[in-house]
């Protein structure tokens, strides 16, 4: 089933701090896969804040990009949508997930899973602020004593939500442990709405056996497509054609790291974007012999070409090594 009219399958996870202009034209570049925001805060969205009004920002981007926003007002949610659309948004995304401490606290992201009739309340009045599509991500439940994903799929359907996105873990879990991939399959059963399924998908073998556990539309990725952005599409490609991907090879590797570095000069400036890409070095390395040594280097570089050059050297030894 198509989902809306998307052309693949496979969406890339919003992911703060990562999921930026610069890893969307990265994972869009390899092929095919659905790209979805950083959370925008609507708080912040709706005084124009310069930086979260940059991340709302998709003009620029030559693919459908889903602009998630956060929040807990429902007008503030409307002004937002309505900011969204006008800064390119294909569709939104509202966040009904996020298990952050900071983001909870605001009676926001995962917390509205105990909130049902203000979480209806936001939907209804985002579906009628803007003419996109408006889709909801949310958890298995705020905790293992209050799983109540199939129930607030149905208020999410019933409020006018285009499509669910179900991540198979309560905000108690956080991260740990298994992904449930039954609550996904028992929240596909309840609604009509297409459902994507979130939680452990890491390899595009997972991919599928996700979709066939749960007769979910989509999957979503999101940790595993740390230091690997080609990942989306090698999913969406095994999907379609059933063809495992080869590993990519270490100098292919490198050049899509230093792409990556210089995607987040290009965005942040050289200085910010020399800190951003201390984490990004670490997920790109995490496989290769004296990665450790190589991380150590790298984050006590202030310079960006010398940045560049000792990407250069120890990918072009892993490589030689590799031979």
């Amino acid at each position: 089933m198509q989902i809306l009219d998307f052309d693949s399958k496979v969406f890339l996870a919003p992911m703060a701090g990562i999921t930026d202009q610069p890893m969307r034209r990265l994972v869009s570049s390899f092929g095919k896969g659905v790209m979805v925001s950083e959370m925008v805060a609507i708080n912040a969205l709706s005084r124009k804040n310069a930086k979260t009004y940059k991340i709302a920002d998709v003009r620029e981007e030559n693919y459908p990009v889903v602009v998630q926003l956060v929040g807990n007002n429902p007008q503030l949610f409307a002004d937002s949508a309505i900011f969204a659309e006008e800064l390119g948004a294909h569709s939104i995304d509202i966040n009904m997930g996020c298990p952050v401490k900071k983001i909870v606290s605001n009676q926001s992201g995962s917390y509205l899973m105990k909130e049902m009739s203000l979480a209806a309340e936001i939907i209804k009045s985002v579906v009628k602020a803007t003419s996109l599509k408006v889709s909801v991500k949310f958890r298995k439940g705020w905790d293992h004593q209050s799983v109540n994903a199939v129930e607030f799929a149905q208020m999410c359907e019933d409020n006018g939500a285009a499509y669910v996105t179900v991540h198979g873990r309560t905000r108690s879990d956080f991260y740990s442990g298994e992904a449930d991939w039954d609550i996904i399959a028992a929240v596909k059963q309840a609604v009509k709405i297409p459902v994507i399924g979130n939680g452990d998908v890491t390899t595009p073998q997972k991919a599928a056996d996700m979709l066939n556990h749960t007769k979910a539309d989509a999957v979503m990725i999101g940790r595993a497509a740390l230091g690997a952005p080609w990942l989306v599409s090698q999913i969406h490609n095994f999907l379609e054609t059933g063809v495992m991907p080869e590993v990519l090879p270490i100098p292919l590797v490198k050049e899509t790291l230093l792409t990556h570095i210089k995607e987040l000069a290009a965005y942040y400036g050289d200085k910010l974007a020399l800190g951003l890409s201390r984490k990004y070095v670490c997920w790109y390395c995490k496989n290769l012999r004296d990665a450790r040594k190589f991380r150590e280097n790298y984050v006590r570089i202030n310079d960006m070409e010398a940045a560049l050059a000792e990407v250069n050297r120890f990918f072009d030894s892993s490589a030689e090594r590799d031979e």
